[in-house]
């Protein structure tokens, strides 16, 4: 069956636009009508012709959980579904998101659910948040779902943006201090070369080395910058296989401070989802399985998968868990106690409030450690450079 773009008015003379499902165009347009929308433009999809090619946008979690919060609340005040996407579609600022809730609506007005209506929105909704559509559709209670849901996707947002705001100041003085540090050796360290150079004489050996990695600097500029470019592609490029995630999240596991607090995080990631899943009626194998998927580490995701195919052979979670060694012994136990008492989803989410804490702990302390480290290694760094720039001059004094 074809797919029509169209745009036109509704009934309150608002712009509206969206892709419709029919066997004809006018076909289309008669639904469209039967919906009391006034078409002003239609065309087949695959028959255009447009001048820039559209990429895929990936619509913020913040901005898809304020919807579901707002979702939540329309239908919990018993509001009918497709009256809530139509308001939800008329207010949303983000012309994108408002696109794809006007396309969630008309497949819904079509006869499609509405997790299969969002599983066609891959840039908003996610495999997890499908699923816990479908299963709130499947048992009547899709306001309750949503609102779990929301409170899910909230603290996610604000677990994110801890982390986020807490790299801010550090990577912040750094990115200024490497390039002050740059300038200097760019356009300070050349004067003071000409200036020794014509006193004459043996500089000393610090000078230079610092004298030499400023003609270094001032030489290849340019190609530094594109090689700290390429570099950076090139990791995310390697990233994205399964053999590079592994490598590098195993690496960054294994850093100081920072792999307990990534290790941390995933803990919290996984009880969260786990537990919003499960209480929410999703079978624990499809739990376990998008829950790994939503891990963001691919040692974290192996470890969950390990688990799964255990529990798919009749164990428990708990025994699995603790033998990839992933997880902390109190995580293990704790789910342990929650699989023996039959509230799990309980248990879960006690485990992801306290990691939470300790993920808001270990970012202060990280902070607080990062700090005085920038200090030193600066000022050691400018220290180095100011010594080399005077020991010639001391040389000189001496001399004379």
């Amino acid at each position: 069956m074809p797919s029509f773009i169209w745009k036109g008015k509704g009934r309150a003379g608002q712009f509206q636009e969206g892709i419709l499902l029919a066997d004809t165009r006018d076909a289309a347009v008669a639904t469209l009508r039967r919906q009391q929308i006034q078409v002003t433009s239609i065309r087949e999809k695959g028959k255009e012709f447009p001048l820039l090619p559209k990429f895929p946008i990936r619509i913020g979690d913040k901005r898809v959980a304020i919807f579901t919060r707002q979702f939540s609340v329309m239908l919990d005040a018993g509001l009918p579904l497709v009256q809530c996407l139509e308001i939800l579609g008329e207010q949303q600022e983000h012309k994108r998101f408002q696109e794809i809730i006007n396309q969630v609506r008309t497949d819904v007005e079509s006869g499609a659910s509405l997790a299969d209506a969002m599983k066609k929105q891959p840039a908003a909704f996610d495999e997890l948040y499908v699923n816990m559509v479908a299963a709130g559709e499947a048992g009547g209670i899709l306001d309750v779902i949503l609102q779990r849901l929301s409170t899910y996707m909230e603290k996610a947002v604000k677990l994110k943006g801890q982390v986020k705001s807490a790299l801010i100041y550090p990577s912040t003085v750094i990115s200024i201090a490497l390039v002050v540090v740059w300038i200097i050796l760019w356009k300070v360290i050349p004067v003071f070369a000409q200036l020794f150079a014509g006193l004459g004489g043996e500089l000393p050996m610090l000078t230079q080395l610092v004298v030499a990695a400023s003609k270094w600097v001032g030489r290849y500029s340019w190609l530094i910058i594109i090689g700290i470019f390429v570099v950076i592609w090139a990791l995310k490029a390697w990233h994205k296989t399964e053999r590079g995630a592994r490598v590098l999240d195993s690496l960054l596991l294994k850093i100081p401070v920072i792999g307990m607090l990534l290790r941390k995080i995933a803990v919290a990631r996984f009880c969260r989802t786990l537990a919003t899943l499960t209480a929410s009626g999703v079978p624990i194998l499809d739990g376990l399985e998008i829950t790994a998927k939503t891990s963001g580490n691919a040692i974290i995701q192996d470890a969950i998968m390990a688990v799964r195919k255990s529990v798919e052979e009749g164990k428990t979670i708990s025994g699995p868990l603790g033998e990839t060694g992933v997880f902390p012994p109190m995580v293990v136990q704790m789910i342990n106690v929650g699989e023996q008492t039959g509230a799990l989803d309980q248990m879960l989410s006690k485990i992801a409030d306290f990691y939470e804490e300790e993920v808001d702990t270990a970012v202060a302390g990280l902070v607080k450690l990062i700090e005085p480290l920038m200090i030193v290694v600066l000022g050691m760094i400018i220290g180095v450079i100011v010594t080399a720039m005077y020991l010639p001059l001391y040389t000189i004094l001496g001399q004379i």
